[in-house]
């Protein structure tokens, strides 16, 4: 795969735009964070990329092939998808769960090769589960859990790695381990966009951030040139303070205060005006 490319993709929950237009590409080897407030259209965007539901309108192209036209075994080799919300009713071990990921690479009745042991083994080291792969999955934490199905992507080995809000349940050593494993995993070569709400680790770790509000890009760039004060506000609808951190070599952002003040989308509507009308189309 050389790159993912969006093309105009809108996408509806009942009568609700969700997705309104979403044009965007990512590149082998980049990594893409996708920011925007709670329903801004973060996992729908990414449910579409994984192919799990068609856009209404527009395409998405993985290489020179548009997604639709590829069948589910190939999806399943060359995307790799975690969701927000992880469950697992069945006692499992953790081995077991990342195993799964080299499904799509065993033909049917066909025993666990070396290639797929070595695969199972580096993704359970990546993640630092090694120590746990003899475990239930019942028996660990959120956070553990939500760790081992990353290994699970992972072991699949895709060209194209997709994660809804990875480091949410992880506290703060795990995620700064989640985030530099996922630039790792990138800088190998496999695109890779996550879903993320800490600004400022978005800003650290990633190379482009694309900013969603409304379901629609408002922003698309390296961080410096999205996380601006004025895009801050109309995204999330908070004064903000954007300084640059020597020591990180990033740009952070402060949250201030909630802006009470009606926001303007790009039409010059107020933002609450827009979504009433979106509802009413």
């Amino acid at each position: 795969m050389n790159k993912l490319t969006v093309r105009h993709v809108a996408a509806r929950c009942g009568q609700r735009l969700v997705l309104d237009g979403v044009c965007l590409h990512v590149r082998k080897g980049e990594f893409v964070g996708l920011l925007g407030a709670n329903g801004s259209g973060k996992s729908t965007l990414l449910r579409t990329l994984a192919g799990l539901r068609k856009p209404d309108q527009g395409v998405v192209m993985l290489g020179e092939r548009p997604l639709v036209r590829y069948k589910s075994k190939e999806l399943a080799k060359m995307i790799g998808y975690v969701p927000q919300d992880i469950s697992c009713d069945f006692d499992f071990t953790v081995r077991e769960i990342v195993r799964m990921g080299r499904h799509p690479h065993t033909p049917r009745f066909r025993a666990e090769s070396p290639g797929d042991r070595a695969a199972v083994r580096r993704a359970l080291r990546q993640t630092q589960l090694l120590e746990l792969s003899g475990r239930s999955v019942r028996e660990l934490s959120g956070g553990q859990r939500q760790m081992v199905f990353i290994a699970k992507a992972l072991a699949q080995e895709p060209e194209l790695l997709l994660l809804d809000e990875p480091i949410s349940a992880l506290d703060i050593r795990h995620q700064l381990q989640v985030l530099e494993l996922i630039r790792l995993v990138a800088g190998s070569g496999t695109a890779s966009v996550a879903a993320l709400h800490d600004l400022n680790l978005a800003a650290r770790y990633c190379d482009r951030l694309v900013l969603l509000a409304e379901g629609r890009v408002l922003a698309d760039g390296r961080p410096k040139e999205v996380l601006t004060e004025a895009r801050i506000r109309m995204a999330y609808g908070v004064k903000s303070r954007v300084h640059r951190d020597d020591l990180l070599g990033a740009v952070q952002v402060t949250a201030l205060e909630p802006d009470h003040e009606p926001i303007h989308n790009r039409e010059g509507e107020t933002v609450e005006s827009a979504q009433q009308k979106k509802a009413a189309q």
